[in-house]
């Protein structure tokens, strides 16, 4: 059965401004929940997907991949929710389920790749996924997460990607009191990075070309600020950290930083720049230095994320928007002027 009337803004091609679109939601199945959107986050990726530059767009497009809305339906075999609690969906709706990665709760690796929230196919290969800039979404509960009422859930919804992203790489590297920790970049990821480093005890650097930046930075938590413009700093800061988060998304180059982690230090990248960098040998070797990629975290990774952030009142800092001004907000996301993430206020769709 399909369940119709359901809104959004979507992309008809990748040199279409989003405008509105309607479409068909399948009914709630066995397992599945259907939740009412309330929020839904404006990632960089939406951006680089309507635009088609990965070059693997599936049109037409309903964007969103960080949503937090309110269980209004669900299947006769659902466990774990029940209608009016508060959930949350994220990058993925879906995996195979049976390959090492997903029985090991790693579905964001699932080797058959996994379903993602919208621009993908579900599995049947053939139905596209549409995601959260729209009034209603209906996924399976395994995939559905669990949000609590303690925070504001415009907030809330960009950890869904931008939370677990940061939260994710820091946590399998066990960042803790005693480390040093530098964040590059201070954007809707870079600003996670810093909360959440802060928060695992680390001493946190902000490392930012922008002396704009340094008071925002502080704000969130860095205990200093590093002007990557200068190279007296750059200078300063070598073989200063055991970690490097590199959430840079424009190109640069990975060696300036390299130098900037001790013996045995790593750097995490989350940010993924269009064109490759090169990397000379002799800035791994010498210090045993690695580089380590990371992409999001499993169900249950982002289940103990968000009762982290809970517990720890972490949320995003966000500027709420109507959907109409989602055309102009990516224009501003391009400029870099969002402090830190856009936030859609579903109830503008209705």
């Amino acid at each position: 059965m399909i369940m119709s009337n359901t809104k959004s803004y979507a992309a008809q091609s990748a040199v279409a401004p989003l405008a509105p679109f309607a479409f068909d939601r399948r009914e709630p199945g066995p397992h599945d929940v259907q939740i009412d959107i309330l929020y839904c986050g404006v990632c960089h990726s939406d951006i680089h997907q309507v635009r088609n530059e990965w070059g693997n767009s599936i049109y037409p497009m309903v964007p969103g991949h960080e949503i937090v809305g309110r269980v209004v339906k669900t299947g006769a075999h659902v466990k774990n929710f029940k209608v009016g609690d508060l959930a949350g969906i994220g990058c993925f709706v879906d995996s195979c389920r049976t390959c090492p990665n997903c029985l090991a709760g790693e579905e964001q690796f699932c080797d058959e790749g996994m379903t993602g929230t919208y621009n993908a196919l579900e599995r049947d290969g053939k139905t596209p996924t549409y995601g959260g800039y729209s009034t209603q979404i209906v996924v399976d509960e395994q995939y559905t997460l669990h949000v609590s009422d303690k925070l504001p859930l415009s907030g809330v919804a960009p950890l869904l990607c931008a939370g677990i992203t940061t939260y994710s790489p820091l946590r399998h590297l066990g960042v803790t009191k005693g480390h040093k920790v530098g964040v590059l970049g201070l954007g809707g990821l870079g600003h996670m990075g810093v909360k959440f480093a802060a928060a695992f005890g680390a001493e946190v650097t902000m490392l930012s070309h922008s002396r704009s930046k340094e008071a925002d930075a502080k704000k969130l938590g860095a205990h200093h600020f590093a002007l990557t413009s200068d190279p007296e700093v750059l200078k300063s800061l070598r073989n200063k950290f055991d970690f490097v988060l590199n959430t840079v998304s424009a190109p640069h180059e990975y060696s300036t930083y390299l130098d900037l982690l001790n013996t045995n230090g790593t750097m995490i990248v989350v940010g993924a720049p269009e064109t490759p960098s090169a990397v000379p040998a002799f800035n791994l070797i010498m210090k045993r230095r690695s580089i380590m990629g990371s992409l999001i975290g499993g169900i249950k990774e982002t289940q103990e994320m968000l009762d982290y952030c809970a517990e720890h009142n972490i949320v995003s800092e966000v500027e709420v928007i109507p959907v109409q001004k989602i055309n102009e907000a990516y224009e501003r996301m391009l400029k870099g002027d969002v402090r830190y993430r856009f936030v859609i206020d579903i109830a503008s769709l209705k």
